[in-house]
C-alpha cells in the first residue's frame, strides 16, 4: 500500500537513512542533505517540519511540506510540496519536486506518489493548475506527470514546465 506522511520525528530513523543518500542533485530534485550525519539530521528535521509552518526558510523561499512516500514500512520516495509560488518558482522547479529511490523506479511508484501528492496540492496551492518542471534527458518522469494530467505548457533548452489542471473534466 503506497501513503505519503509529512516528514516528522517519529520515523527519524528511516526518514534519516534515505535522506542521506539523496545525491545533492538527481534530475533536478535538490537535497540540501546529502551524506548528513544521524546528529545532524536531527537538526535538519526540525528545519524541513518549520519549513511546512512558513519558518526557518531561506530569503525568497516559501513555505513548502516535505512528505515521505512509503508503500508498507519502507519510504521509497520523498515529495516537496510549495505552499504557493514565487516568481522564480513560475518559471522555475514549480510546486511539486520529487525523488524515488533507483531500487523503485520503473515500477510505477512515481505515478502512485504523485497521484497522491497533487491530492494534496489541490487541497493546499491557490493557483488553478499545479506547476511542475522536468528536465528533458528525463522521459521517464515527464511520463509520470502526464500520466497524472500534465500538459506540457512551454519548454526551454533544458526543461519542459508542465501544468497539471486542479479540476479535471
Amino acid at each position: 500500500m503506497f501513503y505519503l506522511k509529512n516528514a516528522n520525528k517519529a520515523d527519524i530513523e528511516k526518514e534519516y537513512l534515505f535522506v542521506r543518500d539523496i545525491p545533492a542533485d538527481e534530475n533536478g530534485f535538490i537535497n540540501d542533505y546529502p551524506n548528513i550525519s544521524r546528529t545532524d539530521f536531527d537538526d535538519a528535521l526540525d528545519t524541513l517540519i518549520a519549513n511546512s509552518y512558513g519558518e526557518r526558510l531561506p530569503d525568497g523561499y516559501v513555505p513548502a511540506t516535505t512528505y515521505f512516500l512509503w508503500h508498507d514500512d519502507d519510504i521509497v520516495g520523498e515529495f516537496q510540496l510549495r505552499q504557493h509560488l514565487c516568481d522564480s518558482l513560475i518559471e522555475g522547479a514549480g510546486h511539486i519536486g520529487y525523488y524515488i529511490s533507483p531500487e523503485y523506479r520503473g515500477k510505477g511508484y512515481a505515478t502512485e506518489g504523485l497521484k497522491l501528492i497533487i491530492e494534496e496540492a489541490k487541497k493546499t496551492i491557490p493557483e488553478d493548475e499545479i506547476y511542475l518542471r522536468v528536465r528533458k534527458s528525463n522521459p521517464a518522469s515527464l511520463k509520470v506527470m502526464q500520466k497524472n494530467g500534465g500538459y506540457i505548457h512551454h519548454e526551454n533548452d533544458e526543461s519542459y514546465f508542465v501544468r497539471i489542471k486542479k479540476e479535471q473534466k
